[in-house]
């Protein structure tokens, strides 16, 4: 297991959560896919299967009244665990619900799209829940509050062989 470059890349991903929630400003994003063509394998290339928005600013910014952020999923790169940039906002608005509400309790559900053999796809889906599992722990978050599922490419948010579907399921929701 190389945990040094998940410790680096943990780090990196912090330090931009916590910049990015002292200046977020909300957002218009809605979720849309756009369409475009997945990049290599953990290359992390910018604008392959990205979204187009994800509703940041309704709920998934500074949520000050308690409430569970509307943003429930995020989205991943074909065949990758990495965290999108994009993402952690979302992310640390969970932080910040679990933080200050003990008894609430998440599953981190981990999807993959159809490409590839069930048991890879199980594996992949649950080393994207994991990753999200250990932001959301460097953030505070008691793991007694979180546990991880993974679907693999089992309940597709989409159908179709096409990149816009495969986009889609390439995923992490939060089921509390």
């Amino acid at each position: 297991m190389q945990l040094k470059p998940y410790a680096r890349t943990l780090a990196v991903a912090l330090s931009l959560a916590f910049v990015a929630g002292c200046s977020s400003s909300g957002g218009t994003q809605d979720g849309v896919m756009d369409g475009s063509r997945d990049g290599a394998a953990g290359t992390g290339t910018a604008g392959s299967g990205q979204i187009s928005g994800s509703r940041m600013g309704d709920g998934a910014g500074q949520q000050a009244d308690g409430r569970i952020p509307q943003q429930r999923t995020i989205y991943f790169e074909f065949d990758s665990d990495r965290i999108r940039s994009e993402f952690e906002p979302v992310l640390a608005s969970h932080a910040r619900y679990l933080r200050s509400n003990g008894n609430a309790r998440v599953v981190l559900q981990g999807h993959t799209d159809e490409r590839g053999t069930r048991e890879y796809n199980m594996a992949l889906g649950e080393r994207r829940a994991r990753s999200v599992e250990r932001f959301l722990s460097v953030q505070g978050v008691s793991p007694s509050q979180v546990e991880v599922v993974s679907y693999g490419e089992e309940r597709p948010a989409a159908r179709g062989p096409n990149e816009e579907a495969y986009a889609q399921n390439r995923r992490v929701v939060f089921a509390y």
